[in-house]
Order: structure tokens, then sequence, then C-alpha cells
């Protein structure tokens, strides 16, 4: 595999709430797209930030409608008391990404490339310091906290933009701060009466723990508790997934709603389409964001 390599001197120079966030160059997006004769690559259309010294000003001006970037941790995931891995996705998908052919039915230049998070030396820091398996899991917690700020400020500098962000994962534990900067960034922008957004996962968890610290498997319970989550639905909910408290949360709650996976496929109450027009009613009220859990894809 291929190692993207990001020039040092095109990392923001801060921007305090975005210390660990890295910048690409035009050369960085190339060196991992595969270009063809007669052929026009999402990599070669897409646009990078103009601007690295100012990234809300970049972001603002320019003409993509999409803004992408990748958090790569699984910080939040070990805090959950589970199985790490979740910060190999971005590098993979990104070689995938850069490599979608460019045409009518998708214009690379809808696109906003801005960059990726590294939160490696907060890993290295607990893998060499934390003493026990409690202390670990702590000091995940803790650290979830740090990364929460960041991915928060830049999805708030982006829909205070009136920009889509579009986010690569890393753990599930950033769907809180993306809830929250965006009810910021879109409330600021005047798009939002108030700064709460519904939102729409396909997951086999609700992810809607108690508030035990945070990390991959509460972050919904965190953003509705905080005012940032409206309504929230869950499609293909598994039902030997939920635990017994959660599960009384859920059906006593009139804003959040569910489906699962065995009312869809095995009971067959509802076809999936059916289930996905369920959400998109229950939650149409507002602005919502759409999440998307890979372990609900077969084999992942």
């Amino acid at each position: 595999m291929e190692k993207l390599e990001i020039n040092t001197t095109m990392q923001l120079p801060v921007i305090g709430e975005m210390k660990h966030f890295k910048v690409y160059s035009k050369e960085d997006v190339l060196s991992l797209t595969k270009i063809r004769r007669f052929e026009t690559k999402v990599g070669e259309r897409l646009e990078i930030l103009k601007d690295v010294t100012d990234i809300a000003d970049s972001i603002k001006s320019s003409t993509a409608k999409y803004v992408l970037f990748g958090v790569p941790e699984d910080l939040g995931v070990k805090g959950n008391l589970g199985i790490g891995g979740a910060d190999t996705l971005w590098i993979p998908f990104l070689q995938s990404f850069l490599n979608v052919q460019s045409n009518d039915f998708f214009d690379g230049n809808q696109i906003l490339l801005a960059g990726h998070f590294d939160f490696g030396d907060i890993q290295y820091l607990i893998d060499t310091t934390a003493k026990s398996e409690e202390e670990k899991i702590e000091a995940f917690r803790h650290a979830v906290i740090a990364v929460d700020d960041e991915v928060e400020h830049l999805a708030k500098i982006i829909t205070e933009a009136k920009k889509i962000p579009i986010v690569i994962g890393g753990g599930h534990n950033n769907t809180y701060p993306l809830i929250k900067g965006s009810s910021k960034g879109w409330h600021k922008a005047g798009a939002l009466p108030l700064a709460q957004i519904n939102c729409i996962n396909l997951d086999t968890h609700a992810d809607y723990r108690p508030l035990e610290g945070r990390h991959s498997g509460n972050a919904f319970r965190y953003a509705e508790e905080d005012g940032y989550l409206q309504k929230y639905c869950v499609i293909g909910l598994h039902e030997n997934y939920i635990p017994q408290n959660v599960w009384i949360d859920i059906v006593n709650n009139p804003f959040i709603d569910c489906i699962t996976y065995e009312d869809i496929f095995v009971h067959e109450k509802r076809t999936f389409m059916q289930a996905v027009s369920h959400a998109t009613g229950f939650t149409e009220d507002t602005l919502t964001g759409i999440d998307l859990d890979l372990d609900a894809i077969q084999n992942t």
C-alpha cells in the first residue's frame, strides 16, 4: 500500500483548536491518483485549501459544495472496550476515492479535500505511560475529549460557510463533535433557528450508552444531553446488541426511533426502502446528518 507523505510545512501554523490537523498539497493528492490518458479522475479535479494560514476563509471562498476530511483514530473505540483498527480506514479510502471517474454523474470539483487529523501522539502517550488496563480505558476516554474539540471546530467552520462536511473516521465517537459543530455552524449561518439537527444512523448499534465518559458507544447520548441532537433514527439496529437500559430509554423517548435489522430482514415487517423512507419522514423537519457505520456492512 502506498504511503501518503504529508508536507510538514503545510501543517496549519496553528489555530490552536486544530493542532493535530494536517493539510494536503496538490502533489500529495496526485501522488495517490493514477493518471490515465483520455480519463479524468476525482483526484485531478477536486480542490485543496488555497490558504493554509486561514482555513475558514479558504473554505468559505471555495466553489465546492462538500468539504471532505478524515479522522483516522481509534481512541474512542478503545475507550468503549472495543478492538482497535478504525484508524486504518482513511488512506485506503482516499486511494480509492481519488481514482473514481470525474464525469457528468459526479464532478470532482464539487469536493474540497481539507486534510486529516493525526492523533498518533496521544495514542503513543497512552500506550507508553498507562500502567493498567483500567488506566488505559480512562485515558482513552479523556483523550476523546481532545478529539471532540478539534473535530467540532472544523465542522463548525465548514457549516458556517454553508458547505456540507463529509467525514471518514475513525470511531463513531466522532459523531458527537460533528453534530455539535455542524449545529453551531448552521445556526450561525442562519440556516437553523436553534443549534440542533436531526440524525439518521445506519448501524448495528445505537451508540446511545450512558454518560460514563466519552467513547464510541455514547456519541448520540452526549449530543442529545447537550441539546444539539433533536431527533434520532437508527436503521438496522441488531436486537442482540441493545443493552436493556438503552432499549428502555429509546422506546420511551418520542424524539428517538429505530427499525431493527430483524424487523426488516427476518420478520419482514418493512422492506429496507420502507425503513429508509420512515427514517427520512421522521427527521424531515430540519437539517439531518447521515451516519453510516461500517459494521452494518457484511464482512467489514
